[in-house]
Order: C-alpha cells, then structure tokens, then sequence
C-alpha cells in the first residue's frame, strides 16, 4: 500500500492532527476574551494536517527489506530520546501545581544541561527571561490565561 517512508509517516501525523484537532474543537470557550484558549491549538492542528498532506506526496527512494533492517536508533540517542519524553511527561503534571513560569523555567534548565549545554549561567537567564516572556504575551497580549501555580502573581 506504502512504498515510501514519508507516506507512512505522514499517514500516522495525519492522524494524529485529526485526533489532535478533534481534542482542540472540544476545549472549553471563554467568553468576554479577544481570543480564545482554542485559538493557537486548532491553527496548529490545521498546519500539521497540511504539512503530513504534503509529506504523503514527497517522493523519497523505495522503501526495501535492507533499509527497514537498518532503522535501528542508536541506544545512547534512544536513552537520550526516552529522558526528554519523561521530562516532557513530568513538566506537562507540573504545570497546573507549579505554574507555567515556574515549571517552564525548570524543565528548560533541566533540559539544556541533560543534552550538554555548558553556560549554565546564560542557560538560568534564558530558563527564567523565557517563560515570563512567553507567560507576558499570552497574558497581557493575547489575554489567554496560563496556569498562576504557586507564584503569587
């Protein structure tokens, strides 16, 4: 049914957009706000349902039994690829008890030094200016509300 990679891929991403926008259409609707909590989310649904369309028609060599033997990950990069999964897991249940600022700041910091970043002072300074940045616009500019936490703010 497949003879490419990509026509594969982009079936699973298809999908998933689906689900994805499926679960963006249900989020609740405020109102009295410019715009709302479901904005961002179906924009970027509609974007990855159109990129895996255009994924499923890029022409990439014939799939064979060879290259299917040689897709194996490296299992230092897959050690690597499976701890940001769980740090993701871990900031994604954080975030409503810590607040966006907070656990944003912490997960960007954990993040950068796991994969090797060494200027730990500049990676405290992005980890915080970041999230209060990004917390700024949404709040003030857009008048979307991210989670407070425990921040008294």
């Amino acid at each position: 049914m497949f003879k490419f990679k990509n026509q594969k891929i982009a079936l699973v991403l298809f999908l998933f957009s689906l689900f994805y926008l499926i679960m963006s259409f249900n989020l609740p609707r405020y109102p009295y706000v410019p715009v709302d909590s479901n904005f961002v989310p179906i924009g970027l649904g509609f974007i990855l349902m159109g990129l895996s369309v255009g994924l499923y028609f890029v022409k990439d060599k014939p799939m064979n039994v060879k290259d299917k033997m040689n897709n194996k990950i490296p299992k230092q990069d897959l050690f690597v690829l499976l701890t940001v999964t769980f740090m993701v897991i871990v900031y994604i249940s954080l975030i409503e008890v810590l607040g966006f600022i907070l656990s944003t700041a912490i997960f960007v910091f954990i993040c950068s030094w796991f994969l090797g970043y060494k200027k730990h002072v500049l990676n405290l300074l992005v980890s915080f200016i970041f999230p209060v940045a990004v917390y700024y616009l949404f709040t003030v500019g857009l008048q979307v509300q991210l989670p407070k936490g425990i921040l008294p703010f």
